[in-house]
């Protein structure tokens, strides 16, 4: 079979799942055809996902959101005016998004929560059917605990994840854990796709603390930090553009730009891990045994961090106050069924994406009433 697939470009969890997944494909005698990736003014590609895709890559322009004057939390107020001020810019994509579709000579599509390829679907009706992959397809179903309170905040959550898969054939949802398909939804669960590397990663429990900041705002915190505690070697990994590879500002701090082979080099020795909630570095820490502590930037991510808590990742926290981190790695232990739920993903979703050999009504486009 041949894929297309479509990728946000928000944050670091898309790019590597699209990474693992072609290799999974390719590995069992698929092919993935062209790889089209959202861009906005706020983010630049990362250079470990140009090295290490195969297919050819692709950009369009794509809404985003915008990060506060302090680049932390995300604005959503000041998201939302911006994107609809880009609407006839998206227009323009969602054409050259069905264009490429129909010329790539895809079988199927397969969206990494990517908002542009719901809207596509549902106004210019590709004849491609597509399957949705990403963890964000758990918070509809029936059985997902959100956290309390913040139900305006979850209710436009919820609908911009249906946007995202109007008109899909399937809704893969990438889980901690193992849930019942809810076939109401169109949510099948399935285990988090975590790259090959991780695999063979040799574990030690180190002296310092690694961690990946999505808004480079928060360098301020971890700055404080190191400047109260000299004695701790921190290293931190951050979006912000134009950063040398590396940038020493204490004998024990460092803020290194995005690398795949340094990330997890760190996060394997590391004592423990800090993060913004993205779900990806979450799995490679859980999947590893490295304890976490959670600094969530938006709704999504507060979704993610308490379900990681539930599902014993580590603990949440409103700032990088590291000290909660050290004490809680002191009594740290590892989720083991975890280790086993993500060794079973690859054959879990083979047998998702190849049922079209057999079944070809599956990936009939459904009525767009499915989806609300």
């Amino acid at each position: 079979m041949k894929f297309l697939f479509i990728v946000q470009g928000e944050g670091r969890g898309h790019f590597t799942q699209a990474i693992t997944l072609e290799e999974m494909l390719l590995k069992n005698g698929h092919e993935v055809v062209e790889v089209l990736v959202g861009k906005s003014t706020s983010r630049s590609l990362p250079g470990f996902f140009n090295r290490s895709i195969k297919a050819p890559v692709k950009r369009f322009l794509s809404p985003n959101f915008l990060p506060s004057a302090q680049n932390k939390r995300a604005d959503i107020g000041r998201s939302v005016v911006y994107n609809l001020l880009q609407t006839p810019a998206y227009i323009k994509s969602m054409i050259y998004i069905k264009q490429r579709i129909e010329e790539s000579g895809a079988d199927v599509v397969i969206n990494f929560y990517e908002l542009l390829t719901g809207l596509t679907y549902t106004f210019l009706r590709p004849r491609i059917p597509y399957v949705c992959i990403g963890h964000q397809y758990l918070f509809l179903h029936r059985d997902f605990e959100f956290p309390p309170e913040q139900n305006f905040s979850l209710f436009l959550l919820r609908l911009f994840t249906r946007l995202t898969s109007i008109g899909s054939s399937k809704r893969l949802a990438l889980s901690f854990y193992r849930l019942s398909d809810d076939k109401r939804e169109n949510v099948t669960v399935v285990p988090p796709l975590l790259r090959s590397e991780v695999f063979s990663l040799q574990p030690q429990k180190g002296s310092y603390i690694h961690g990946y900041m999505v808004n480079s705002g928060y360098a301020d915190y971890i700055t404080e930090f190191n400047s109260n505690h000299p004695e701790l070697q921190l290293h931190f990994f951050w979006d912000k553009p134009d950063a040398p590879d590396e940038m020493k500002v204490t004998d024990t701090l460092s803020f290194h730009t995005l690398n795949d082979v340094d990330f997890l080099k760190y996060m394997s020795g590391c004592k423990a891990y800090a993060s913004t909630a993205g779900f990806e570095s979450i799995c490679e820490a859980m999947y590893i045994g490295k304890p976490v502590m959670m600094v969530p930037v938006h709704i999504e991510q507060d979704c993610n961090a308490y379900d990681a808590v539930r599902a014993g990742a580590g603990i949440t926290s409103n700032s990088f106050d590291l000290d909660e981190l050290i004490e809680f790695s002191e009594n740290y232990t590892p989720n083991r069924s975890f280790v086993y739920w993500v060794n079973s993903c690859e054959r879990v979703l083979l047998e998702e994406l190849e049922e079209k050999k057999d079944k070809h009504a599956i990936f009939a486009i459904p009525a767009l009433s499915n989806y609300f």
